[in-house]
């Protein structure tokens, strides 16, 4: 197996480093990818989203790494909430709960545009350093404003996740040899002589599909994702949930010429597919399959309202008439959200409900809920 260096003069990574290692040791030497994600992304005041980096943001010369919708332009948020005002009425409702609410700057830009509209907005973040600035810029909203670590047991309301699930840990599956005959291992993290390095051990877990083809094949499994659905049916008593972000439906997913899985990592503004180096530096993700989501969803009591492209969606709740009162560098750029080659394809938008089934605007033209 190829080993990487983890050297390092920068003690964010060198701690964050030893900290891992530690957890391989105690593991018996090897760790599942899933658990190797989880602490380069969420150790607490070393993982990426606990540590005090800057992330998000247009250029890599401001130190970010990425940028998402609500970045690019506030028509993003302006837009979406074109839907949540609709669900609030649909259901009855009156609060958002947003999760991994990165900069704040979708929930600034979903307050101003519902205005008395939302009595509340709870943010369920964990990590300290991003509510701080969070804090900061939803300061003219503090009275509407609160911050939660987990779900209650109950709740009621919208729930919005733009980029979420795509930072929640997956397994990593890699078949050796082809569809007849192939074996499937679990591909985790090991140590040698001091470095990280992959390593594959027998398994019995299974893409939900049989992968066609001759050739090795490395993909990933959502638990973690599907459990948060699952959570969201068993707790959401009342409303809706819309969660946006870059992925496929199963057939896509698993495509046999999709044979290097999906795992990437972003660091200012590049992408590479090497976790195993600068942990705590970099975001790890990995694409969603909508397909999975909306299964546990469904297994778990919610409603599947919609399945769209980020395009359709946007562009159903009015985007293009909000683009066309815009100078003409602005809407460029906020053309991004809906181009092919940009966000607009890539990026899906999922509609679950708790209640009677009701048809969102987002999805009223290109819905694709019988592809997944």
């Amino acid at each position: 197996m190829r080993a990487v260096t983890t050297k390092t003069p920068d003690s964010l990574t060198t701690a964050l480093t030893a900290h891992i290692a530690d957890a391989i040791a105690a593991a018996g030497g090897w760790i599942g990818f899933d658990q190797f994600m989880a602490l380069a992304l969420y150790t607490a005041g070393l993982g990426y989203y606990a540590n005090d980096s800057t992330k998000f943001g247009l250029l890599p010369e401001s130190g970010s790494d990425f940028v998402t919708a609500p970045e690019l332009t506030p028509l993003f948020g302006q837009t979406l909430a074109v839907q949540v005002a609709e669900a609030f009425e649909k259901t009855g409702t009156s609060e958002v709960w947003e999760f991994g609410a990165g900069s704040g700057a979708l929930a600034l830009q979903l307050l101003d545009a519902l205005g008395d509209r939302v009595q509340r907005y709870t943010i369920v973040d964990l990590s300290g350093s991003l509510r701080a600035r969070q804090q900061t810029l939803l300061a003219a909203h503090a009275h509407k404003v609160r911050w939660v670590d987990a779900l209650p047991e109950r709740f009621q309301g919208v729930v919005v996740g733009n980029e979420v699930l795509d930072a929640m840990p997956v397994k990593l599956l890699a078949r050796h040899g082809g569809q007849h005959g192939g074996v499937w291992h679990e591909r985790g993290v090991a140590l040698h002589e001091g470095a990280f390095t992959w390593a594959d051990q027998a398994t019995d877990l299974r893409p939900p599909v049989e992968v066609e083809g001759p050739q090795d094949y490395l993909t990933e499994v959502h638990p973690q994702g599907e459990g948060f659905v699952r959570m969201l049916a068993d707790r959401l008593q009342r409303g809706a949930a819309f969660l946006l972000d870059y992925g496929f439906g199963e057939s896509e997913y698993y495509h046999p010429q999709r044979h290097m899985g999906t795992v990437m990592c972003h660091q200012g503004h590049l992408a590479d597919s090497d976790p195993l180096v600068e942990v705590g530096r970099k975001d790890i993700t990995a694409h969603v399959n909508f397909t999975a989501i909306a299964l546990a969803a469904q297994d778990a009591g919610l409603q599947v309202l919609g399945y769209t492209t980020q395009a359709h969606f946007l562009i159903n709740c009015g985007l293009a008439q909000r683009m066309v009162e815009l100078p003409p560098l602005e809407r460029a750029t906020a053309a991004k959200l809906i181009m092919e080659h940009e966000m607009g394809e890539l990026f899906k938008v999922i509609a679950l409900g708790a209640g009677e089934a009701w048809e969102p605007v987002g999805f009223a033209q290109g819905d694709r809920s019988h592809r997944l």
